[in-house]
């Protein structure tokens, strides 16, 4: 990472936990006049959902948002021709430097999946530039201010109610893993707090210094029963 320059922008919360957007030190001006947001895409064919960084004009709503990493691409290796879109590298698709970005024929419809099963993989994602980097960012003062997550976003980005029957699909709490549910409460939630969720026990482990400190056992409701009087 030696002479490398990033920019990272916060996101804000979605789908549990908050999310951060990687980008190249020189695209951070684009925050003067733009929004920078997260948001969610469940895809139709069931195989899951992704978290992008939507861009959109200050003042303007957010219904006019359009990809970061198709911004930037546009902003520096010109437009994006029919047929053809703008994919990461390295299936993070909040990691939006240039050099992660690549332009390929747009014939596929179903979202990339990640293996997390293979050994292989969980080690080029612990390696990779974005795990690094977010790992830095472990204990953010906003998450300890804002311990319960009550906000959850649909397929277009806004807030729905978790009780509803809205889609909505969790990614591992672990700020690094960008792993998200395939299906539907595919993840273990945890069994104190009953608020956050993870792929695996491996990432709970590693989180666990973390949360354990807004980790509160979820208290029971019973309705107590009033004498007759």
């Amino acid at each position: 990472m030696s002479g490398l320059k990033l920019g990272i922008l916060r996101l804000g919360r979605v789908a549990g936990k908050s999310k951060y957007a990687l980008l190249d030190e020189r695209d951070i001006s684009i925050v003067q006049q733009h929004a920078i947001e997260p948001r969610v895409e469940v895809d139709k064919n069931g195989n899951g959902a992704r978290i992008y960084a939507i861009a959109h004009d200050i003042g303007k709503s957010r219904g006019n948002g359009r990809y970061l990493h198709e911004f930037l691409w546009e902003r520096h290796k010109g437009g994006i021709a029919p047929g053809w879109k703008v994919v990461h590298k390295n299936n993070v698709t909040v990691d939006n430097r240039l050099d992660n970005l690549e332009l390929v024929k747009d014939d596929c419809t179903v979202l990339q999946q990640q293996d997390e099963s293979s050994g292989a993989h969980s080690k080029n994602r612990e390696n990779s530039l974005y795990w690094i980097t977010v790992t830095q960012l472990l204990g953010d003062p906003l998450e300890m201010n804002y311990h319960h997550f009550n906000k959850w976003y649909d397929f277009n980005g806004d807030v729905v109610d978790p009780a509803g029957e809205s889609y909505i699909y969790y990614e591992c709490h672990y700020p690094p893993c960008t792993r998200m549910e395939r299906e539907l409460r595919e993840f273990s939630i945890c069994g104190r707090c009953q608020e956050v969720r993870y792929c695996g026990t491996s990432c709970q482990e590693r989180d666990w210094p973390s949360h354990k400190r807004f980790c509160r056992e979820r208290r029971r409701h019973t309705r107590e029963s009033t004498p007759d009087r």
